[in-house]
């Protein structure tokens, strides 16, 4: 595929588009033109338009991009398992929605006091010899703050499946565990009330890559990191940089005692599409990589599942069949 995926239009993006944000995609249904500034409740996903929540305060660009459809990333994934690089995919989705801030969950009937998120749901797939590995990270952080409320880690393979889930309350970061390894299950874990999340790195990079936390830190490190690891969530001293190099920087976090290095890259120019990563770990010759191959951009993903519309994988190179 010569190009890097195709927006909600039709039109293909370029190998890499930076610069000015693509003109919104209007869709019609019900009579209405997507996005107009109200709540719309379609097939169990609530759309509504910045301006209902916080919009007049916003800008614009925010507005324009972040409140007219998801945004759908797909990479070539090399992840670091069992001593080896297991090839597979990771696909990153990008879209606001309304988040009740006390429940910490969507908020569908829109009577509660919510606000507008950036959510990422970020699902990796890859077999590891005979048995297939999925693992799906969602973050959910508010457009106009820099600390995610919420965080969720599942892993699901052969041999069974974890949980991790992350709420940060006004008294402290409530963390919790449930797994099928005995030594982890039910496991919960308080963090102060201000603790940094490598998760919602990526939320931030998304939103204001500038507000990213620089220098001698502390942070919680990935929740796939840590179930992949069996670690309890903790603080751990990191050190984070970000550099730029023209249309391109790179967001690096160290992690002395735990030996681990990531590198996030991404456009410098807004919206900030993230191009790919790394992780690695002192002592293993594996290394966890990933390169941003096909992205549509203002998607209604949710409309589309009907059989007919598997052929719709094609534009972001995955397979029709499971």
């Amino acid at each position: 595929m010569g190009t890097l995926g195709r927006i909600g239009s039709g039109r293909s993006l370029g190998v890499s588009p930076v610069g000015p944000t693509p003109p919104c995609c209007h869709r019609a249904w019900g009579g209405f033109t997507y996005p107009m500034r109200f709540r719309l409740l379609f097939r169990g996903c609530l759309c509504w338009a910045a301006a209902s929540l916080q919009g007049a305060e916003m800008p614009k660009a925010i507005q324009d991009y972040w409140f007219n459809g998801a945004e759908i990333n797909r990479y070539e994934l090399t992840q670091a398992r069992y001593g080896a690089e297991q090839p597979g995919n990771a696909v990153l989705i990008f879209v606001t929605e309304p988040f009740l801030s006390a429940q910490q969950v969507k908020d569908e009937s829109g009577s509660g006091k919510s606000v507008a998120v950036l959510k990422m749901n970020e699902q990796r797939e890859f077999y590891t010899g005979i048995y297939p590995y999925r693992t799906m990270t969602s973050v959910f952080q508010p457009i106009k703050a820099s600390a995610a409320l919420k965080v969720t880690t599942s892993v699901q393979e052969w041999c069974g499946q974890a949980f991790m889930q992350i709420n940060r309350r006004p008294e402290a970061v409530v963390a919790q565990v449930w797994s099928y390894f005995e030594k982890e299950e039910g496991g919960a874990f308080d963090l102060p009330a201000d603790a940094l999340l490598e998760d919602e790195i990526w939320t931030q990079i998304r939103l204001a890559p500038e507000a990213l936390p620089r220098g001698a830190i502390e942070l919680v490190p990935g929740t796939l990191f840590l179930r992949f690891k069996h670690r309890h969530p903790a603080l751990e001293k990191a050190t984070a940089t970000l550099s730029e190099n023209g249309e391109q920087s790179v967001y690096t976090v160290d992690y002395p005692e735990v030996r681990r290095r990531i590198e996030i890259t991404f456009d410098s120019a807004f919206p900030h599409v993230i191009r790919g990563w790394t992780e690695k770990l002192a002592g293993e010759e594996a290394v966890t990589t990933a390169k941003l191959t096909h992205r549509l951009e203002h998607e209604l993903y949710w409309q589309e599942n009907q059989p007919g519309d598997r052929p719709r994988r094609r534009a972001l190179g995955l397979r029709e069949e499971p």
